[in-house]
C-alpha cells in the first residue's frame, strides 16, 4: 500500500465513518470522505487538520453522482488504495409495516449504492493491480432477527455480493474485507439513525417492545468505535486476512450461534437431501 494510502468512505459524516475518516487524517492518509452533505461533514471535522481531506457531498443511489466523486477522489490523490462502503443505517419494524419507499431506500443505501461505488472504483483498483474493497455489513448480515428484516435483507445482500466479488477480484491483486460489526457506542440507535414504520399494527407487541429496548440501549452499546475504526484499519494493510472480520464479542457470540444452528439443520436434512436427486443410472 502506497504511503500515504488514499482511502474512500461512504457513509463519513457520523458513527463508525466518522470516527475511520478522524484516525485515517490522524495518520497522514488521504481521506475522500462521502456524505449527504459535504458542509455536515466538514463541521464534525471542524477540530481536525483536514489538508489531506476531500469532503463531497454524494447521493449513492445516483451512478452518475457516485462516479463523479470517485473520479474527483482518483484525479485529487493520484489513485485510490481502499475503498470503504460503510453509509447505512437501521430499520425497525415488522415486515408488513414497511412501504414501498422504505423497503427502495434501504436497498438503494445498503446494495445499489456500494454497487455504484464498486461500478466506479474497481476499474482504477484493477489497472493498479492493488488495493481492497472493504464491505462493512453487521452480524445481522449474519443473524436476522424479528423486527430487523428489512435492515438484515439489504445486508444479507451485501454479504452474498461481497463474497462473490471476493473471488473475482483476487486474480486483479485486489482484496476484499467484509466487516461484522455488532452493537457499537454510536449513533445508530438514536431517533436520526434508526428509521421507524409511519404506521404500526396491534399485532407486534414484542417488536414496539424491543424498539424501547434498543432505545434504552443507546450510550451503553459493547463496541467502541475507536477501536473498531483502529482494527478496520489494521486490517486493511494485512495481506491474505480472512474475507470476515467479525468486531464485536456480541457479533462474534451471535455468528458462532447461527453457525451451530445452520449445522444442526444440516444434520437433521442429511438424509432427506438426496431424495431429489436422479436415480443413480
Amino acid at each position: 500500500m502506497t504511503t500515504p494510502a488514499t482511502w474512500f468512505v461512504t457513509g463519513a459524516s457520523k458513527g463508525l465513518g466518522l470516527e475511520l475518516v478522524r484516525q485515517l487524517l490522524a495518520r497522514g492518509a488521504n481521506v475522500a470522505a462521502t456524505s449527504r452533505s459535504a458542509d455536515r461533514l466538514r463541521a464534525a471535522l471542524a477540530d481536525e487538520d483536514t489538508t489531506r481531506l476531500l469532503p463531497l457531498t454524494v447521493d449513492l443511489a445516483d451512478e452518475a453522482d457516485v462516479r463523479r466523486a470517485v473520479t474527483a477522489a482518483a484525479e485529487r490523490f493520484g489513485g485510490l488504495d481502499v475503498v470503504v462502503n460503510n453509509a447505512g443505517y437501521g430499520y425497525l419494524a415488522a415486515v408488513e409495516e414497511t412501504t414501498a419507499e422504505a423497503v427502495r431506500d434501504m436497498l438503494d443505501v445498503q446494495v445499489v449504492g456500494v454497487w455504484n461505488v464498486l461500478r466506479a472504483a474497481l476499474p482504477v483498483l484493477r489497472e493498479q493491480r492493488s488495493g481492497r474493497v472493504v464491505n462493512v455489513s453487521s452480524v445481522l448480515g449474519l443473524v436476522s432477527l424479528p423486527g430487523w428484516a428489512l435492515y438484515c435483507a439489504g445486508k444479507f445482500a451485501l454479504e452474498a455480493m461481497t463474497e462473490a466479488l471476493a473471488g473475482e477480484v483476487a486474480e486483479h491483486g485486489v482484496e476484499v474485507t467484509l466487516v461484522e460489526p455488532g452493537y457499537f457506542r454510536t449513533s445508530f440507535l438514536s431517533p436520526d439513525s434508526l428509521a421507524l414504520p409511519e404506521t404500526t399494527t396491534d399485532h407486534y407487541p414484542a417488536i414496539r417492545r424491543m424498539v424501547a429496548d434498543h432505545r434504552a440501549l443507546q450510550g451503553s452499546q459493547l463496541g467502541d468505535p475507536v477501536r473498531g475504526a483502529a482494527e478496520i484499519i489494521a486490517r486493511a494493510s494485512v495481506a491474505g486476512a480472512p474475507l470476515r472480520q467479525v468486531l464485536g464479542s456480541d457479533s462474534h457470540a451471535y455468528a458462532t450461534a447461527k453457525v451451530d444452528a445452520l449445522r444442526a439443520n444440516l444434520a437433521a436434512e442429511a438424509e432427506s437431501a438426496p431424495r431429489t436427486d436422479h436415480p443413480a443410472a
